[in-house]
C-alpha cells in the first residue's frame, strides 16, 4: 500500500486546524459560504463606494450614523403619537467585566509591542530586526503601488480564496511544489559544482598568493 504523499513544510495538521478550527477558519476555507460571500460582497460594494463615489471613510460613517439616527428619532416619535412600541433596540451598554477583558488585551499587547520594540532597538535580536526591517520594507513597497483601501481589499480576496482553494486542491498543490524543490536543489547543486566551488577555490588562491 502506497503512503501519502507528505504535505508542504512537512506539517502534521490540516489547514483547518492551522487556521484555529472555528469560524474564521471555517469562513476562510468556505465551510460557511453564506458568511464568505456575504463578507465580499460588503468589501466589495465598500471598495467600489469609496473608489468611485468619493467618499472617505469618516464622510460614509457620519452621514450612515445621521440617517440610522435619523431613522429611529423619527421611528420612536411616531410609535409614541401612533401609542405603538418603540423601535426594538438592544440594551446599550459595556459591562464591568467587558471593560475588564478589553483593559487586560490592551495591556498585554501594548507590552508585548513595546518589549519587542526594545528588543530590536537595543539590538537584542538581529534575526527579529532583519524580520521587522523586511515586512516594512515590502510594506513601503506595495504602499507605494497602491492605497491602502484597494490593498486591504485585495488582502481580504486573497485571505479568502487562496487558502481554499489550496485545500480544495492540496495534493496536487503539494506535488508540485515537492517536484519544484526538488529540481531546485538539483540546479542548485548543479551551480555549485560547476560554477560557486570555482569561484570560491579561485578567491582561495588569490588570498594566498597576496
Amino acid at each position: 500500500m502506497a503512503s501519502p504523499p507528505a504535505r508542504l513544510f512537512n506539517r502534521q495538521r490540516s489547514l483547518h486546524e492551522i487556521l484555529g478550527g472555528g469560524i474564521v477558519a471555517d469562513v476562510v476555507l468556505w465551510r460557511k459560504k453564506n458568511v464568505a460571500v456575504g463578507i465580499l460582497a460588503v468589501t466589495a460594494a465598500a471598495w467600489i463606494v469609496f473608489e468611485k463615489s468619493g467618499y472617505t471613510l469618516l464622510s460614509l460613517v457620519a452621514n450612515v450614523l445621521l440617517l440610522l439616527l435619523t431613522i429611529l428619532f423619527l421611528w420612536a416619535k411616531a410609535a409614541a403619537i401612533l401609542n405603538r412600541p418603540p423601535p426594538p433596540l438592544p440594551d446599550m451598554h459595556v459591562t464591568e467585566e467587558m471593560a475588564e477583558q478589553t483593559k487586560v488585551f490592551l495591556h498585554c499587547q501594548i507590552n508585548s509591542f513595546l518589549s519587542v520594540s526594545q528588543d530590536i532597538a537595543l539590538g537584542r535580536d538581529s534575526k527579529l530586526f532583519l524580520k521587522v526591517a523586511a515586512c516594512l520594507w515590502i510594506i513601503s513597497i506595495v504602499g507605494g503601488l497602491t492605497d491602502f483601501l484597494t490593498l486591504g481589499y485585495t488582502s481580504l480576496v486573497i485571505v479568502l480564496t487562496i487558502p481554499a482553494l489550496y485545500e480544495k486542491y492540496e495534493t496536487d498543490i503539494d506535488r508540485c511544489v515537492d517536484k519544484t524543490c526538488v529540481i531546485l536543489q538539483k540546479t542548485y547543486v548543479w551551480v555549485d559544482t560547476e560554477y560557486l566551488s570555482k569561484i570560491r577555490k579561485w578567491i582561495l588562491e588569490k588570498r594566498k598568493l597576496s
